[in-house]
């Protein structure tokens, strides 16, 4: 096993040809900040271009996978609002596009509550397992804000329009066991078994030959990457305009305030 903790936030770790990538920030429960944008991003199109990576995981340490955007952090930078989301936005647009670009095998594994942007992010991996007491939740209405990282798309072809609706619009937050039911996830485990069955199964993965699975990615998603590179567009140039309105900075206020009476 090889280790890498450069990057801030996430630890990186090679076992054969299984590379994984491990979202931490305790504090936070695992908040991601532009700096983690980044970091996510370069560290995914790295194991694309590396010839030992047959299959990347992504998860998160201890008991979240990602509470999601860091909205703290977006709120309290000194620089002016349009110079923070051009460079949030521009952060957010690639490492989304890390996740639906890459073209080996992408796994992950959510160990615990996915948030916002952690979840929509996650929904963009070939397969999921997910911790039976894990959930999803994106809560963007309630933020004043709207669908991202894909969601527009790839929630109502998973899911089917009135549940992702329920997701989007609603702010319904997703268990471990609906997760299944709508086919977002392969398959549930238990905490104490993840050691024990999910890790050793997905080591095998990184045994299967590379170029099979490469070319076989590339068929499954012949026809999404255009209209995944769409919706990520659009759903950015509606969040900019979300982002910059009353009611949104309103909602988000509230939002923080809420959170900080937790």
């Amino acid at each position: 096993m090889v280790e890498n903790k450069t990057p801030e936030h996430l630890v990186i770790e090679q076992f054969g040809a299984v590379r994984r990538i491990t979202i931490t920030n305790p504090r936070k429960k695992n908040a991601i900040n532009l700096q983690a944008y980044r970091d996510l991003a370069n560290q995914i199109s790295a194991a694309d271009q590396d010839d030992s990576v047959t299959v990347l995981v992504l998860t998160g340490a201890g008991d979240f996978y990602s509470s999601g955007n860091d909205i703290s952090a977006l709120l309290t930078s000194e620089r002016s609002v349009e110079e923070r989301l051009e460079s949030s936005h521009a952060s957010l647009a690639r490492m989304v596009k890390a996740f639906y670009s890459f073209s080996k095998m992408l796994i992950g594994v959510i160990n615990g509550p996915a948030i916002g942007i952690a979840a929509t992010t996650a929904i963009l991996c070939d397969v999921l397992y997910m911790e039976e007491n894990a959930y999803f939740y994106t809560p963007f209405t309630a933020l004043g804000l709207c669908a991202e990282g894909c969601s527009s798309y790839t929630f109502p072809k998973l899911m089917g329009t009135s549940k992702a609706s329920e997701m989007l619009l609603l702010n319904h937050r997703m268990s471990a066991q609906e997760a299944l039911q709508f086919n977002v996830v392969a398959d549930l485990f238990k905490r104490k078994d993840y050691e024990r069955k999910i890790w050793p199964r997905i080591q095998q993965y990184g045994l299967l030959p590379v170029g099979s699975i490469k070319a076989t990615k590339q068929l499954m998603k012949k026809f999404d990457l255009d209209k995944l590179e769409q919706a990520s567009k659009a759903e950015l140039e509606a969040l900019a305009k979300r982002w910059q309105t009353e009611e949104a900075m309103q909602a988000v206020m509230n939002f923080m305030t809420r959170k900080s009476k937790i």
